[in-house]
């Protein structure tokens, strides 16, 4: 329940402090003195959008703090869930700075807009003049049914599957996107990787083959002057081995004379030796290289495949065409992969779909099993406020598609007197039938809620008398579970209230405020009072008013 209100800088308030205590709390005050000004800092603090227009002081922030004691509701799981201190009692506050910029703490750990609406639902009901509005609302009227049916725990099994559906039909769509763009491309990826796998292609092959291609286009050459150094180191008779093998005999008789010319023997030796062997792999070379036309057309082939490969690819090894051929193959895997991830996630989806149609006809038979006990309820308490004749009809259609809610769709239609055919409430209903209606909506549904609070704001728009005194009973019943607060202008209605907070203006420094503060007894009798009367209260009225209390 609300337990505190701080308001600074807000419209006509500069600053005030309200203290709540449970049961039936009554806001009074003229019009135009601030009561409204109230339910908007409220509604800041339960996450509606700010606005700098708002603040009173434009070179101040605006700040709006509400305490409540949460400790006998089931909230441990939204604290735990959002990482914040779950305490018995919490603080929410909202800061608007002058730019505009919005903050917002839940017991002084910053926190999204959207953590504060999803904390603010759960604590506080605000339910001003245009919400009755919502009465023609599907997901207003739906809660209402699900409010009856008790069967939260099957929502929530039921939201959950589908907002696992919506993901998984999301990804279905965009695997489905992927499969129709890669199948235009596939064909050609197809057409690239052929050619390149058909090339078979091997990493070092390039230069081996250049090399070799270019010895055979020089065959002739390179033949010939082989043969002529081959013919100098060993051929004819003056050839430069013929002639190291007279030096070398003439060397080694003189060389047990002397150590350096036994070194200089050996040396020569094994030059002799060296150039024995350059001399027969030069003829061997000689004898393997040869013209090949043939070979030269092969070769001549293969490299202008590879050439031609490196130019439509860009790029300038075979080892660049390797790795290109490689992406292309990875590129159809996913493509074939693609198409077993499609299976997959239709599976999933269908598994998803099957799960839902049973959670869903579960959720519909409930509903429809608790409306008649909601009509009959309803007729009693509108009978109740003097409305004996009034209807309340709940059509329910199923849907064939599933919407975050169950397959449901449901529509409230109205009779308020006897014969009159049943319509759509905005067609059939006047401000005052609808506030009853209201009313007696809500007040069956705090029965079946954990809802803390409820504020009404001039719920009891269009009645009067002793239907006002009915309302104001109704009221006051809500009141023994659910802390309500109620901002009337009907005598009635203030009455019943334990507590009496009265917002006034004040004029300080040739500015205007609205202020609050709690009517002792006495003063709740002039107030009544005054609301009896059109001017200054009367003795009658103040006897009518100190009668009204005591009941």
């Amino acid at each position: 329940m609300l337990k505190k209100l701080s308001v600074q800088n807000y419209a006509l308030i500069d600053k005030l402090e309200i203290d709540l205590s449970d049961g039936l709390t009554i806001i009074t005050g003229e019009t135009g003195a601030g009561k409204s000004i109230l339910l908007g800092a409220l509604g800041l603090v339960a996450g509606s959008r700010a606005d700098t227009q708002a603040l009173q002081d434009k070179s101040k922030k605006c700040i709006v703090e509400a305490s409540f004691n949460i400790k006998e509701y089931a909230l441990k799981e939204f604290f735990t869930a959002n990482e914040l201190d779950h305490e018995d009692i919490t603080s929410i506050r909202r800061e608007i700075n002058p730019e505009g910029k919005s903050r917002a703490f839940i017991n002084d750990t910053p926190v999204t807009l959207n953590q504060l609406k999803e904390l603010g639902n759960r604590l506080i009901d605000i339910h001003s003049q245009h919400e009755t509005l919502t009465l023609n609302g599907s997901e207003f009227q739906l809660s209402v049914l699900d409010a009856f049916a008790d069967h939260a725990e099957l929502l929530t099994d039921y939201s959950t599957n589908f907002k696992q559906f919506k993901l998984v039909e999301k990804k279905l769509s965009e695997l489905i996107e992927q499969e129709l763009k890669a199948k235009k491309e596939l064909d050609y990826f197809q057409f690239q990787f052929n050619e390149l796998e058909d090339a078979n292609l091997k990493t070092e092959e390039q230069s081996i083959l250049e090399q070799e291609l270019e010895t055979l286009n020089n065959a002739e050459d390179i033949k010939l002057n082989l043969s002529k150094v081959a013919l100098r180191l060993n051929g004819g008779e003056q050839n430069l081995i013929s002639s190291l093998t007279e030096i070398k005999v003439i060397l080694h008789s003189i060389s047990k004379f002397k150590s350096e010319i036994n070194e200089l023997d050996s040396r020569l030796n094994s030059s002799f030796i060296e150039l024995k062997d350059i001399a027969n792999e030069l003829e061997m070379l000689e004898q393997e290289i040869n013209y090949d036309p043939k070979r030269i057309e092969e070769l001549t082939f293969r490299l202008d495949t590879i050439y031609r490969l490196q130019q439509k690819h860009q790029v300038k090894t075979v080892a660049e065409l390797i790795t290109i051929k490689d992406e292309l193959s990875n590129k159809l895997l996913d493509f074939s992969s693609l198409e077993t991830k499609i299976e997959k996630i239709k599976k999933e989806l269908e598994t998803l779909q099957r799960t839902l149609t049973s959670l869903a006809k579960k959720i519909t038979a409930n509903r429809k099993k608790v409306i008649p006990k909601i009509e009959t309820e309803i007729a009693t308490l509108l009978s109740a406020l003097a409305m004996p004749n009034a209807k309340l009809k709940i059509e329910q259609t199923e849907t064939l598609v599933f919407t975050s809610t169950g397959m449901d769709k449901v529509n409230f239609v109205f009779s308020a007197n006897k014969g009159s055919d049943f319509k759509e409430l905005n067609k059939v209903a006047s401000g005052g039938e609808l506030s009853r209606l209201m009313l007696s909506i809500k007040s069956l549904i705090a029965e079946r809620t954990s809802l803390p609070t409820i504020i009404f704001d001039e719920i009891d728009t269009g009645v009067s008398g002793d239907i006002a005194d009915k309302v104001g009973s109704i009221m006051t019943l809500m009141s023994k579970k659910i802390q309500v607060v109620v901002i009337t202008h009907l005598p009635q209605i203030a009455s019943k209230g334990e507590n009496h907070l009265f917002v006034y203006k004040e004029e300080k420094n040739n500015k205007t405020f609205s202020n609050i503060k709690k009517l002792s007894h006495q003063e709740r009798v002039l107030e009544i009072a005054k609301m009896l009367s059109t001017g200054n209260p009367t003795s009658a009225a103040i006897s009518n008013a100190k009668e009204l209390l005591k009941n």
